[in-house]
């Protein structure tokens, strides 16, 4: 069974949209770490990969680049 243009249309537009932005500052704390040895920090569930921070630090961070399923960041 095919789908039609329109329901495919409608489908791309109900993606989800990353809750931050390139080059915006953000307040968070890191919930966890990462395999890597990065924080991990989430903004309204987003999950923010933010290196030099541990578990428990409360950080000011800003997104240096958003990717489909989560960002990175530094600390400012």
């Amino acid at each position: 069974m095919f789908r039609s243009e329109e329901g495919y249309s409608s489908m791309q537009n109900s993606a989800p949209t990353a809750p931050v932005t390139v080059g915006a500052e953000y307040d968070a704390k890191i919930e966890d770490t990462a395999r890597e040895g990065d924080g991990i920090a989430r903004v309204e569930g987003f999950v923010v990969f933010i290196p030099g921070t541990q578990v428990g630090d409360q950080v000011k961070f800003q997104v240096d680049r958003v990717m489909r399923r989560f960002a990175i960041g530094h600390k400012v």
